[in-house]
């Protein structure tokens, strides 16, 4: 068991460190401890070269969210866009997790998965948070089409 979460916390941190931050707004003052902020993400799709998605997402902040104890709320958003040549690596899934970032010290994250519109030849990716009890039904949702001389290899 020690093993399997381990392994589930280690490939939850190599999802989440392959983001970069593209900038942040604060949204609430905090005299002596660091502001609320709105962060914006960007990470490639692993699956495809050619697409990045650009992720917004709330981050608490205050001495709990300092301290990395803090619980983020479920908002998020998500904006993929083809940055060059679409290129597929291997066969893709119909549906499949792309990005996951930790929302709360346990338990909570944000999430983008990767959906595949066969009849359109396009990719379609949906942000949401998950909670182990509690989840949310806010969502975000963005398409990327794919040129028609490149069906999407799809397994």
């Amino acid at each position: 068991m020690k093993k399997r979460f381990a392994l589930l916390l280690l490939s939850s941190l190599a999802l989440a460190a392959s983001a970069e931050t593209v900038g942040s707004v604060s949204t609430t003052f905090k005299l002596l401890s660091p502001n609320d902020k709105v962060v914006v993400d960007v990470f490639d799709d692993p699956a495809v070269d050619g697409v990045a998605c650009y992720l917004s997402h709330a981050k608490t902040g205050g001495y709990s969210g300092a301290l990395g104890l803090a619980e983020d709320t479920s908002d998020a958003a998500v904006a993929c866009r083809q940055v060059g040549p679409i290129r597929f690596k291997e066969k893709i899934d119909k549906q499949d997790e792309v990005f996951k970032a930790s929302a709360s010290f346990l338990f909570k994250h944000v999430r983008v998965v990767r959906m595949v519109d066969v009849k359109r030849n396009t990719l379609v990716y949906l942000s949401y948070s998950d909670k182990i009890i509690d989840g949310s039904p806010k969502n975000s949702v963005t398409a990327v089409p794919v040129p028609a001389e490149l069906p999407i290899p799809v397994k």
